[in-house]
């Protein structure tokens, strides 16, 4: 038994996130012992295809091929004589039946994952993408399928690569003749060759050769056949590839998003499958989403929904509704088709796969009011809580946006706080991974903001407190954003404010103060506006020296960050130090341009800022001079 051969150094970055399928431990099924006549029968072939003249070998090449070689039994039985070694012998000769014997033979036994691993051992590939430059249509074909079959783990792909095999299989994509009708040999020549692409493209070094090569157009050309055979390992090919940004750009550019709409409705599920998937990787970009709704692909995608049975079309179809309800119109139009209520149904009883896609959607379609309705109406809110105790961070990132995004309606709030969910969310805080910290903070604004009695309802968590006001000693941006954020809202409260204070909040906002990151900048003024509220807490912030960074916000270009931060120097300037500070860094003349401004909050923050200052120079004119 051949041992699997560990990935070498150079092989690091060679395959994309997808798993390899050859990574299962080699084993040889058991009770391989009673040997059928299967095998002696291919024992015997054997001694012909080894030691014949080319007309024996072609015959008994034939012979085997009565056999059932989809078996593991006849399978094994040709790597057991010794045959393989010879079958690859046969690829280097110049005998085209011979060497057509051969590829016929290894194409079926190379679905078994030993014989897969041997035929690279034995250096099978580098022949066989030789062999691509024979000018035998069908002998190119073959080896085409076959390298197509042994190119499922990462060393093989790796060694077509190599040795130019990915220049050559992108060719029999070119056998198209421009401006005439698929030609059935044309459509088979191009099927193989995108078989072997679609094997070799998981690499994320392959994908980048089958670009270089000039595969795209010819992938987007074909795209508009209409054959199964060849259309399944084209659109798998380029869902594999979209993964890559450039070949993303490349389906909305080459026009490609019409064809996978189309396709959406075909009546072959793997099809289906491969479309929703490329749809899914794709509409991470905004036009893409927008050229989806175009093409009237939002219905199509919907309807894939009713497919409960095959978990990997639904897990696609979920996944293409969840990146395109990223855009407010696409979320429109999946109320009307009834999306949000079919997808509710999908919380119970589906693989994670499917899951984390589902919630996905729920969390961008709860952004818009009516369908935070929907959902409670439809009874998701328990079964969202529910999945707060999961521990899939990619899960868990989506449950907590779909159940914020809930709260943002009283009537949920209550549902979710008589389910225990805030206290869920809360505990997710103390979660390993700064991406469940940082959606479980977010998710806590509004849940503080709607529930009723939010200041004791806090209060009630033994240390919660502590726990948000020490992840602000967190490295990463977005947990510091969504903790200030969640602070302040905890800080409307009087004596959560007063026992945050006492955890030491003033200083450790202050230490954030010298953030270029506005997203951030926004947050922590409004944390340290709400949080001046409380005992000695302004004359703090200037003694741990929040106020000057504070004042160069209001260079930023963000409204956000101008209002957050004009409502923060507003109350900091309620300490005559603090006026002092920001005289001193020339706020006057920037304030004096956002009074203004025609929002209210910023105008009257602005006004009342100047007003405190204005008002300590005329206090200390007057002391001076009397």
């Amino acid at each position: 038994i051949f041992s699997k051969a560990s990935a070498s150094l150079e092989d690091v970055g060679e395959s994309s996130s997808e798993t390899d399928e050859d990574e299962q431990p080699l084993h040889r099924q058991e009770g391989s012992t009673d040997l059928s006549a299967e095998y002696w029968g291919i024992q015997k072939l054997a001694k012909y295809v080894k030691g014949g003249d080319p007309t024996a070998t072609v015959i008994a090449l034939c012979s085997m091929r009565d056999f059932n070689l989809s078996e593991e039994t006849c399978q094994l039985a040709i790597k057991d004589t010794g045959c393989l070694e010879v079958l690859i012998n046969l690829l280097d000769t110049e005998e085209i039946k011979c060497q057509t014997g051969s590829l016929k033979v290894l194409k079926e036994i190379s679905q078994n994952i030993l014989i897969r691993h041997a035929i690279a051992d034995l250096g099978g590939l580098e022949i066989m993408v030789k062999i691509l430059d024979s000018p035998d249509t069908d002998l190119k074909c073959l080896a085409a399928e076959t390298i197509a079959n042994v190119a499922r783990f990462k060393r093989a792909r790796k060694t077509v690569r190599q040795h130019g095999g990915i220049k050559r299989l992108v060719e029999l994509l070119e056998s198209i003749s421009v401006g005439s009708s698929y030609q059935a040999k044309d459509i088979e020549t191009a099927r193989c060759g995108a078989l072997a692409l679609w094997s070799l493209s998981k690499s994320s070094k392959n994908k980048k050769a089958i670009r270089k090569a000039g595969g795209i157009p010819l992938l987007a050309r074909w795209l508009k056949c209409s054959h199964t055979d060849i259309l399944i390992p084209i659109v798998g090919t380029l869902q594999e590839c979209a993964s890559e940004p450039s070949y993303r750009l490349a389906v909305r550019t080459e026009g490609m998003i019409e064809d996978l709409v189309k396709n959406l409705s075909s009546e072959h599920e793997e099809l289906q499958m491969h479309c929703a998937s490329a749809i899914f990787k794709c509409a991470e970009d905004e036009e893409t989403r927008d050229l989806v709704r175009k093409h009237e692909g939002l219905q199509p995608l919907s309807v894939l929904l009713d497919n409960t049975e095959n978990k990997q079309l639904l897990a696609a179809a979920t996944g293409a509704i969840w990146k395109c309800a990223i855009s407010r119109e696409n979320v429109l139009k999946f109320q009307e088709y009834k999306t949000i209520e079919t997808l509710v149904t999908l919380l119970t009883d589906q693989p994670e796969e499917v899951l984390i896609n589902v919630i996905g959607a729920l969390g961008e379609c709860c952004q818009e009011e009516e369908n935070r309705g929907t959902i409670r109406r439809c009874g998701g809110i328990a079964p969202l809580v529910k999945l707060l105790t999961e521990t899939n961070p990619a899960l868990l990132v989506n449950v907590n946006k779909a159940v914020g995004g809930c709260a943002m309606e009283p009537e949920n709030m209550s549902i979710i706080d008589s389910l225990d969910g805030v206290r869920l969310l809360w505990s997710l805080l103390k979660n390993p991974n700064p991406d469940v910290q940082a959606s479980a903070a977010w998710a806590l604004c509004p849940c503080v903001e709607n529930a009723k009695n939010s200041g004791e309802m806090v209060r009630s968590f033994v240390g919660g407190l502590e726990l948000i006001v020490n992840l602000l000693k967190s490295k990463d941006k977005e947990v510091l954003t969504s903790v200030c954020a969640a602070i302040a809202n905890i800080a409307k409260d009087q004596e959560n404010l007063a026992v945050m204070t006492d955890h030491g909040v003033v200083p450790l906002l202050s230490k954030l103060a010298n953030t270029n990151n506005n997203k951030l900048r926004h947050h922590l003024a409004e944390a340290i506006a709400h949080c001046c509220m409380w005992g000695n807490n302004r004359v703090a912030f200037g003694e741990t020296k929040a106020v000057a960074p504070l004042a160069r916000y209001l260079k930023a270009k963000d409204p956000l960050v101008h209002r957050a931060t004009a409502l923060a120097l507003y109350q900091l300037s309620e300490d005559p130090n603090n006026c002092v500070i920001m005289h001193e860094n020339g706020v006057v003349k920037l304030l004096l341009a956002m009074v203004g401004s025609t929002d209210e909050a910023l105008q009257e923050a602005a006004a009342g800022c100047i007003a405190n200052i204005r008002r300590l120079a005329l206090a200390t004119e007057k002391a001076k001079y009397g």
